[in-house]
Order: C-alpha cells, then sequence, then structure tokens
C-alpha cells in the first residue's frame, strides 16, 4: 500500500516471516493496510470465493481451489511503499523477490514509467476489390469511425479514455493467397481491462468498415499483444549492496549480467528466464484479479517481436560500477470489473496494495517481475544454487561411475574442480587416484585457431575472386589425451561423442573426424579430444575452421607429428569441404596461418599477407540467428547456375572492390574502405543472403559512427562487421543495448 508514515504504513515488516498467520494479519491491520472487516474474513477465512458464486462464473462448476496467498515486502516504487499480494503455489517465489525488493530500496528501490493503457482490437476484411486503395480510403474516414465507436461507449470517454486512432495492415493468406485487410482500433480502456469495451466497438463498427471498403468483414476482436500498454521498470544497485557469502559484490555484479547476456542471445536460456519473471508477474495478476494468460501471451510474444526470442530484462554495469537493472514488457492490466466485483480476497488485495489505478498496478506488476528477476540471477550466479547443483549432480555422476566409497568424496571434489562433470571423467579420475597419479585435470597443453571475418569477397571468392580476411581475437582451444577409446568432447557445446572407425560409416563431426584419424595412420590409437571453442557457433565467424585446425594441431602435437602449417591447412580444408560442401578455402587458411589476407583461390589456393598502415577498430554484432554457410553457398550457386553471366559480373564487381578495399586497408584510407564494405552489402544483398537481423545491425552501426558495415561470412544469419576509426565503443553498446552480442578489437 503507499505509505502514509514509513513506520505505520511502510512495506518493511521485520521477522514477518517468523510470526504465524494469525499474527501476521493482525500485522497487517495495525498498520492500517486492511480493514475491520478484512481482518475478520481474513482470520475465518470468509474471504474466500463460495461455491454459489463460482458456479455463476464458469460453466460445469464441481468446487473452488485455493492456492496460497503470500505477501512481497520491502517495495518501493516511484517513491512510494507497496505490501505487494502474491497468489502461487511455488515455494522461494515470495521470499526471492522480498530479499530483492528489500536490496532494492537500499538504493532508492525501482523507477517505473507505464504508456498509456491502449487495448487493440482487430477487425478483419476480406473479398476486397483494390486492397491498397480500400486501405487508404479507411485511413482517409478515421474520424468517423472512431467518432461511431466512441458513440458506443461515451463513459469510457468521459473518463478520458476511449478509441483514439486506428491503423490498417495488409496481409496475404498462405492458404489461398488472397489479401485481406486488417484494421486495428486503439483504445484506451484507462482502468478497465478493456476486453468487452474493445469487442463491443469493434462489432460495432464493422457495418462502416464493410461500406467504406466494399468487403466483408470476418473477424472482430481484441488482441491480446498489448504491446502499446508498456511499463518500463529500473533499479540501481551499488556494488557494496551485492555481497553475498563467498562472493564480492563485483563477482555477483558480473554474474548477473553475463548469465542475462545468455538469455538476450539464446531462446532456450530466454524461456527459462523469462518464466522466473512470470513467475513474480503472474502471482500479483492473479492475486488482483487480473487475465494472466494475457499478460503472459503478451509478454513472450513482445519478447519474440523482432524475430528472436529475447530476455525481456536487461542489466548491465554503469560507468560508476553499478548494477543496473531494466524490464520492459507489455502490462495491459485492469483495476476496476472483473473479479474486483465477485472475488472477495480481490477486493482485499486491491486494499492492500491501496487501491491503485491501473497505470499504478502494473508499474508495481513491472517492478516484481525485475525484482524476481534479480533473485533468480543472483541465486543462479552464486552458491544459492549452482554448487548445490553442482554438488548433487558430480554425486550422482560419481555414483553411476561406481566409484568406490574409499575415492568418493575425492572424485566429486575433483569433478567439480575441473568443471567437466560427466561418467568419463569420473572414470579417468579414478583410474589416476588408483594408479597413485595426479587428479588434477588440463595438464596436457592446448592448441588453438583464431575465428576470422572477412572484410570483403564473401560468396565472390568461392567462384575465383579474391577475399580480404582477418583474424579475430576469439579461439577454438583443443587438447588430446590418452583414453581407452576414442572419444570426441566439447563442453561448452553439450558433446559428449564416440568417434567411431570408418568401417562404421559415421556422419557428421564425428565422421570428419574419424576421416582426419584415418588420414594421419591414428585410427587404431584410442584417445580422447578435448575442444574448448570461444568463436560462437555458426555464427559466420569461422568456428568450423578453427575447430579442425585446433584439433588437427592437438593431434600433431600429442603424437609427435611434426606437421607443418600447409599440412595442416590441407586437412582443415577437406575438413570444411565436407562440412560445407563448397568451402573456398579461407577460412581455414585464416585459422591456420593467424593473419590479415588476400586469398585466392582459382583452382589452386594462394594468399599474400596484408598489413595495415595503422591500427583500426571493428566491431563484431552477433544476431543470434545461426548462418549456415552451406545452405547460403548452396543458394548462391543455384542462382548462379540458372544465370551464370549475371551472377559473374556480382562476382567481378565484389572481387574488384576487394582488391580497392586491400589497397585501402594497406593506405589506412578506412573512410574509402568503409564505403567500399558499403558496396559490397549492396551486393551480398542482391545475393540475397542477409536478413532483417543483419540489415538492423548495419543501420545501427552506421548510425553511431561506423564509416561502413556489412555482413561477414556466409550470411542467412550469423554477424555483421562495423569498421570504426574513430573507435567502436559506441557502437558496441548501440548494439548491445538492442539486445545483440557484440564485441570490438583493434585490427593491427
Amino acid at each position: 500500500m503507499a505509505s502514509k508514515s514509513e513506520q505505520d504504513n511502510s512495506s518493511r515488516i521485520p521477522n514477518f516471516f517468523k510470526l504465524d498467520v494469525k499474527e501476521r494479519v493482525r500485522a497487517l491491520h495495525q498498520r492500517g493496510l486492511i480493514t475491520d472487516s478484512d481482518l475478520r474474513a481474513l482470520e475465518t477465512s470468509d474471504h474466500t470465493l463460495k461455491l454459489h458464486i463460482a458456479d455463476k462464473m464458469i460453466e460445469n462448476v464441481i468446487g473452488v481451489l485455493g492456492l496460497p496467498l503470500g505477501l512481497g515486502l520491502n517495495f518501493l516504487v516511484n517513491g512510494k511503499d507497496y505490501v505487494v499480494p502474491l497468489s502461487v503455489e511455488e515455494p522461494s517465489i515470495v521470499a526471492g523477490l522480498s530479499g530483492a525488493a528489500r536490496t532494492a530500496r537500499l538504493s532508492g528501490g525501482f523507477e517505473a514509467r507505464t504508456t498509456d493503457p491502449i487495448l487493440i482490437g482487430q477487425v478483419q476484411v476480406v473479398n476486397l476489390d483494390d486492397p491498397e486503395r480500400r486501405k487508404q480510403e479507411l485511413l482517409d474516414r478515421s474520424e468517423e469511425i472512431l467518432n461511431l465507436a466512441n458513440s458506443l461507449h461515451p463513459k469510457m470517454l468521459a473518463r478520458g479514455g476511449g478509441a483514439k486512432d486506428i491503423e490498417v495492415f495488409l496481409h496475404q493468406a498462405p492458404e489461398d493467397g488472397q489479401r485481406m485487410l486488417v484494421l486495428h482500433l486503439l483504445v484506451d480502456t484507462r482502468d478497465a481491462m478493456g476486453a468487452n469495451v474493445v469487442n463491443g466497438m469493434c462489432e460495432g463498427v464493422a457495418s462502416l468498415i464493410e461500406t467504406i471498403s466494399g468487403g466483408k468483414v470476418f473477424l472482430r476482436i481484441l488482441s491480446n499483444l498489448t504491446d502499446r500498454a508498456l511499463v518500463r521498470v529500473r533499479t540501481r544497485i551499488p556494488v557494496q549492496n551485492l555481497e553475498v557469502k563467498g562472493f564480492s559484490g563485483d563477482q555477483v555484479r558480473d554474474g548477473i549480467i553475463l548469465a542475462n547476456d545468455l538469455a538476450r542471445v539464446d531462446p532456450y536460456r530466454a524461456t527459462t528466464h523469462n518464466k522466473g519473471i512470470m513467475n513474480g508477474v503472474d502471482a500479483v495478476a492473479i492475486a488482483t484479479g487480473n487475465d494472466f494468460r494475457a499478460i503472459e501471451a503478451a509478454a513472450h510474444a513482445y519478447a519474440a517481436r523482432d524475430g528472436h526470442y529475447r530476455a525481456l530484462t536487461r542489466w548491465y554495469r554503469s560507468d560508476e560500477g553499478d548494477l543496473i537493472g531494466e524490464i520492459e514488457m507489455p502490462m495491459k492490466v485492469g483495476t476496476v470489473g472483473g473479479s474486483l466485483e465477485t472475488n472477495p480476497t480481490v477486493r482485499i488485495n486491491h486494499r492492500l496494495l491501496g487501491s491503485p489505478n491501473a497505470a499504478e498496478l502494473a508499474s508495481v506488476m513491472g517492478a516484481v517481475g525485475l525484482a524476481q528477476n534479480y533473485a533468480a540471477l543472483r541465486s543462479l550466479t552464486t552458491a544459492g544454487i549452482q554448487q548445490n547443483h553442482m554438488t548433487l549432480h558430480a554425486r550422482s555422476v560419481a555414483s553411476t561411475a561406481q566409484v568406490p566409497e574409499e575415492h568418493f568424496d575425492t572424485v566429486v571434489d575433483a569433478l567439480i574442480e575441473s568443471g567437466d562433470i560427466k561418467v568419463w571423467n569420473a572414470q579417468e579420475i579414478l583410474k589416476r587416484l588408483q594408479n597413485n597419479t595426479t587428479v588434477a585435470q588440463g595438464t596436457e597443453p592446448r592448441s588453438y585457431a583464431s575465428g576470422k571475418i572477412i572484410l570483403l569477397g564473401e560468396h565472390a571468392v568461392v567462384y575465383g575472386r579474391p577475399a580480404l580476411a582477418a583474424p579475430i581475437p576469439l579461439a577454438v582451444e583443443a587438447r588430446v589425451v590418452d583414453s581407452t577409446d576414442t572419444v570426441l568432447l566439447i563442453p561448452r557445446w553439450g558433446i559428449e561423442q564416440r568417434v567411431p572407425p570408418m568401417s562404421e560409416n559415421p556422419q557428421g563431426v564425428t565422421g570428419i573426424l574419424a576421416l582426419l584419424l584415418e588420414r594421419l595412420d591414428l585410427a587404431s590409437r584410442s584417445l580422447t579430444i578435448e575442444a574448448f571453442p570461444n568463436v560462437p557457433r555458426a555464427m559466420g565467424l569461422g568456428g568450423s575452421s578453427a575447430l579442425a585446425v585446433a584439433v588437427i594441431r592437438a593431434l600433431s602435437n600429442h603424437f609427435k607429428l611434426d606437421l607443418s602449417d600447409e599440412r595442416v591447412n590441407e586437412l582443415a580444408f577437406e575438413c570444411e569441404r565436407a562440412v560445407h560442401g563448397t568451402p573456398s578455402g579461407v577460412d581455414n587458411t585464416i585459422a591456420t596461418y593467424g593473419s590479415t589476407l588476400l586469398f585466392e583461390n582459382k583452382g589452386a589456393p594462394s594468399f599474400q599477407e596484408v598489413h595495415p598502415a595503422r591500427s583500426v577498430s571493428i566491431a563484431i554484432g552477433i544476431s543470434g540467428k545461426e548462418s549456415l554457410t552451406a545452405t547460403t553457398v548452396a543458394q548462391v550457386r543455384k542462382a548462379w547456375e540458372r544465370q551464370p553471366e549475371r551472377y559473374e559480373r556480382i562476382f567481378d564487381q565484389i572481387g574488384d572492390l576487394t582488391r580497392a578495399g586491400t589497397e585501402a586497408l594497406q593506405d589506412g584510407a578506412y573512410q574509402e574502405l568503409g564505403e567500399l564494405m558499403n558496396l559490397c552489402q549492396g551486393y551480398l544483398n542482391a545475393l540475397q543472403v542477409s536478413t532483417p537481423e543483419l540489415e538492423e545491425l548495419i543501420h545501427i552501426a552506421r548510425r553511431r559512427g561506423a564509416v561502413g558495415a556489412k555482413l561477414t561470412g556466409g550470411g542467412g544469419g550469423g554477424s555483421v562487421i562495423a569498421l570504426c576509426p574513430d573507435g567502436a565503443d559506441d557502437v558496441v553498446e548501440a548494439m548491445q543495448n538492442s539486445g545483440f552480442e557484440a564485441l570490438a578489437f583493434d585490427l593491427a
């Protein structure tokens, strides 16, 4: 509830969790948070939904299902204190977000802003004679449509709400291909949830829309994607307030940021991440009688609004070193009507909150979502969950590996220390213990190979034109150790696979390794190949070539083969050919030699080192959408086969740009190099290998000062590069602020 005094109405109630239920209820009453009648209802359980009322709410009623009702404490939102009702059956949610709110209030709590509570109604129109013209006619007569809609609900208009605007969109039906028109009616529903109001307006304007459009109105219904009714919440937590036992504030801050970054680029993590946010938001929605299903649907749709499902939150470090948390999400809620009129517990909960209006309730719910996210991320990045989970997992793995009792704890500790909590590792550790050898992991030296960017020349290089490419400070490391069976391990990717002999006709990466071992006369040896990739997979940065080169060098080092760079490059190219079909050879060459090169392959590969006149910053923006080079290369090849002369001219143009760009790099003419990169992007777009995500990143880079920006690699997803002679910090920050992963390095 909004505070009247810090002493009486504060959301800080010390030791509240230690009280029994009746004492908690009385404590609320003593602070004026609930009325006398609320006190009696809660003490006697007379506040629950009655069966005869439930029978009028839905069909086929046989009873009433109860949920626990708890309170989130310590919330300070826009300078006001709130005790937040939460209806949820999952443990730890109430305690977690209350603790998070307590941490946040130490530095001012939560700052929240909301947009107008706009709900969208959709009117679908089909059987159109001229969709484009009809669209314009509807827009031209928008005032007439709005006036009719508002005449149907004058009370809403009197409260400052009502229909505010229309939008019109054209779509093509996937099944029969006919074009349809969809009119959006944007309605400010004030403090009401507004479903009935909006549906009624859509129904009421249908005849007028048919008259204007000459078509037939089919669907007329609200949309639950309430992306015009947004809440934005921010909190700042100084690093000294983040310290927990065993972890410094810096460690907690950086761990939270790193965990959140994964959810911003990986949809599998983002799904669990956002589910945690909704653990808190849904609990308030249920407690206040709002439609949690609609809020959930809108939140998840909004998280995927750019075609890639992402985290709803952003956590980052301020210039002062503080942890900053932000959330933006749809939050269309109501504080009048609905179950508020029928469910007595909902009425009590609104009074607990201070009878807020819709904007105020949305602000509180946004703060709850951000608090719940902080609690989950802090727990994941400290001993709260991670250590317990790892210990339990390690003990389970050691048990599966049949580790005897006298070595059990030692093996468990070594598993956790190594980070590779796998059965094979437990067995290897046990063997070392039984042989009285060291259990330390990672003593075998690692080989490495870098990823790459292509400054100019993608796709054309496959057809004999030059490409200008450079290594990046992201590498793949690999090592080889003797073992009882031949196994490939890539812990970061969750890969643990046996490498069968060629006689078993293995496929995929294990097939490539089997071929490689045969070529090196190592097929009869038993070994474990461990790879540690720091190059993002399938992002156009040469990860597969770097993996191949690193593994080949690790094999050469372990078995003392003394392979030359030329031989390493040849073997890596064979691996690339198995993966990509018709590669140019530029990726494996960069991975092998680790220098900026002008590469060309006219029947036989050739290259020369290129030395920039002076160091220049390059930003890399990673779209998060996988780029499968084999797919885009095949796509371009099909187009080339259909129109060889047309595409040869494009490849010639890209080749000319590449040669000119090489000279510009050597001369330090970076403005010119940037212009050439922009031109090359135009040709790559013509080859249809760019994507909306890549174009967005390119636009961000150019807007923030990059002199040139383009995709790098095969396209179809993957990454972009931006040339930034004046520094790449602004470009990287802008990309990250837009939800992309980004990094910078100096090309020297």
